[in-house]
């Protein structure tokens, strides 16, 4: 159990760290998604602080296991965020990289799950 925690929590903060540099760095597709699915420009420095936060208290709540209710707060705040995401492409009927933010959603699940469980 606790080998899948630090595979799937590590998983997951790397990729919300790499979002949110994306997100930061205006890349050329977050730039992209976001306009077709309705996000406003101005709200990617939010949700880019919002992934690392979340993927600090990933990583803090991997450090100790006296901080193991940090991650599992950082995990729910992604769960929210990824809900949120999915909830903007169905909204604008953008369902053609729908898979992105689910994959996305699915590993902060995971990584919930299995800190809860833990």
């Amino acid at each position: 159990m606790e080998i899948a925690l630090l595979v799937v929590t590590l998983f997951t903060a790397t990729i919300n760290a790499g979002m949110a540099a994306a997100d930061l760095a205006g890349a050329r597709s977050v730039l992209a998604n976001s306009a077709e699915v309705g996000v406003p420009r101005s709200w990617l420095p939010r949700l880019a602080a919002l992934k690392l936060a979340g993927s600090a208290g990933l990583l803090l709540g991997l450090s100790d296991s006296a901080l193991r209710p940090l991650g599992a707060a950082a995990a729910g705040g992604l769960v929210l965020l990824y809900l949120g995401a999915l909830a903007f492409h169905l909204r604008a009927r953008v369902l053609h990289n729908l898979a992105f933010p689910g994959l996305y959603l699915a590993t902060a699940v995971a990584s919930l799950a299995l800190t809860v469980a833990s």
